[in-house]
């Protein structure tokens, strides 16, 4: 791949993600057919879904001054059928909580930003059409949570479209927004109390576009909105590490490099903090797009796949249809700034220094920083809706930017139940892991957490971190005799990577070429074991071994201890990553 530097460099990255695409498109347009595999909703939402997610890329490529011939037409046909009532091939009727509301967002984003591309050619008739369906979306109700963002931003296009809109849902959503406000620039992503990704590449995100197009009209509230990501920014670097990756943690981890939507959105409605500045967060942004760009998360004819490192159905939410992946495409938005913006002249820099260990209060999490390698973590604290996997995705005592993690094939035994950075017990044949904390608590240099696998068992976990890991005491209490594996990190034990393993009484370890993970009882009379983990089950790699210690948990109070150590090769300035 290119170095990424200029704004050509960009655009070219964008084409080469998107031109795989100009095939599959149906023969009117309207639609965008990725794959077989299905989702919560209806297959003609699928198709709908796959055509508009590519906008959240075009839209700023357009603004920015790139041309698309192909792709201009492509979307201008399509969006005249897709609202066509009298078509086949109509996208709407709608329904409550409808997937397309999420997804007239990338319309709406593209008319906000490139009118002229995909606006104005249109029939005064196709307008009328398209007007009509757009505001449909304030006829429904919707999920209380950032898909408010999705009917402001289509009634700020429709006002700056000078057609029909409602302006007393554009503010009753502005204000609802208000409402998820925690403090220190957090976000919590409606009614439950969830910190993750969509803080950063929805709420924030769109908040930001909201600033940049509405800040002389709309002062004190797209005010509030910048200087709250200018706080937020402060924390938010914690969650990338010096290679540029970023921690994998939570849902929607298929959404890729969307991770670094937040800062392209920054630079675009021109944010400055103290301590970031142009050079770092263009660095940070460069780094993470290259990152990317060497995994296998396209098929072999170019489309991403639903996954994180590679293909891997298993970690998705019911929400993820083939198109989903698409909006992996928000981290160009800062393609909309112009040729001659300093970005683009900007030389990137490295991170800046930071705190080996940082407690983000607004963000219920501890982070910890070493070479090469963050760390995240949580209180295990969040609501649990029935959209697959969010045990491993909020529920595991630590999240790392090089060893990701692991979600279940099943709970039958400690193989397949995906059980890194987890006590997991196995009772009956079967494994239970930390579901949800019923309480927590986040010091200066630890996290502390009450939980129960199963009831009869409720477990005291104090983690503290060390210079080379961290630490876990666990106490037992159980009505129940079994035992449970306090397991480490999951290691690459691919082929390639010369894996090792050791076991010497209460330590295991794991290493490869470039990693390493030990984990060794100090207290309480553990043993060492090396789970030999089924395929598919991590997110970074499709074949690990996790380390971990065994006890035995008797009836009454058992108290045991666990360090945990890690250890990251180092790059070199060619980035070329050397043996441990």
């Amino acid at each position: 791949m290119k170095a990424l530097h200029t704004q050509e460099d960009f655009q070219n990255l964008l084409m080469g993600v998107l031109n795989p695409l100009e095939k599959l498109y149906s023969p009117d347009q309207a639609g965008l057919d990725l794959g077989s595999t299905g989702a919560n909703y209806d297959h003609t939402t699928v198709l709908f879904e796959a055509f508009a997610r590519p906008l959240w890329g075009l839209a700023p490529y357009w603004a920015g001054g790139g041309e698309t011939d192909r792709f201009e037409e492509i979307y201008r046909a399509g969006i005249a059928v897709g609202t066509d009532k009298a078509n086949k091939n109509y996208w709407g009727g709608f329904f409550n909580e409808d997937q397309r509301f999420v997804e007239m967002a990338a319309l709406a984003f593209g008319f906000l930003l490139a009118p002229d591309k995909i606006w104005e050619p249109l029939s005064e008739g196709e307008k009328n059409n398209l007007a009509d369906w757009l505001k449909e979306i304030n006829a429904y109700t919707y999920p209380d949570n950032n898909w408010w963002f999705f009917e402001i931003l289509v009634n700020t296009a429709l006002k700056k479209l000078s057609r029909a809109y409602d302006a007393e849902r554009l503010e009753t959503g502005l204000k609802r927004i208000e409402d998820f406000y925690v403090g220190g620039g957090w976000y919590q992503d409606g009614k439950t109390n969830r910190k993750d990704y969509y803080i950063s590449f929805a709420i924030h995100f769109y908040s930001l576009i909201y600033v940049k197009l509405n800040n002389e009209v709309d002062v004190e509230r797209c005010s509030r909105f910048r200087e709250r990501a200018q706080v937020f920014a402060k924390d938010f670097i914690y969650w990338f590490d010096e290679e540029g990756a970023a921690i994998p943690y939570g849902r929607s981890q298929t959404y890729r490099f969307a991770q670094c939507a937040f800062w392209g959105a920054y630079v675009f409605a021109d944010l400055h903090v103290d301590g970031l500045d142009l050079g770092i967060i263009k660095g940070l942004i460069v780094r993470h797009m290259t990152y990317w760009m060497e995994k296998p998360i396209f098929d072999r004819d170019g489309v991403l796949t639903i996954g994180y490192h590679y293909p891997n159905l298993r970690m998705a939410e019911i929400y993820n249809a083939p198109g989903s992946p698409y909006w992996a495409l928000k981290a160009f938005v800062i393609l909309a700034l112009p040729s001659a913006h300093s970005f683009w002249h900007t030389e990137p820099k490295g991170m800046p220094t930071l705190e080996n260990k940082k407690h983000l209060p607004y963000g219920d999490v501890l982070m910890q920083r070493m070479t090469n390698h963050a760390v995240l973590f949580p209180t295990g604290i969040y609501r649990r809706p029935p959209l697959g996997h969010f045990p491993e995705k909020y529920g595991k005592f630590a999240y790392s930017s090089k060893f990701g993690f692991s979600v279940a094939h099943s709970n039958e035994t400690i193989e397949l139940a995906g059980t890194d950075s987890m006590l997991a017990f196995e009772i009956d044949g079967s494994i239970f892991i930390r579901r949800e904390s019923k309480d927590a608590k986040i010091e200066e240099n630890g996290v502390r957490t009450l939980w129960s696998p199963i009831e009869g068992i409720e477990v005291e976990t104090w983690i503290t971190l060390t210079e080379k890991g961290h630490r876990r005491r666990h106490i037992i209490t159980s009505q129940i005799a079994c035992r449970a594996f306090d397991c480490g990190f999951a290691v690459d034990s691919g082929e390639v990577v010369n894996v090792s393993e050791k076991i010497e009484g209460a330590l295991a370890c794991v290493k490869n070429t470039w990693s390493c993970c030990e984990v060794v009882s100090v207290e309480g009379e553990g043993r060492g074991t090396i789970i030999h983990v089924a395929p598919n089950t991590n997110l970074m790699t499709p074949r690990t071994k996790i380390p971990a210690v065994i006890y035995q948990v008797q009836k009454g109070i058992t108290e045991v201890v666990t360090q945990v150590i890690t250890s990251i090769a180092k790059k070199d300035s060619l980035g070329v990553k050397h043996d441990l």
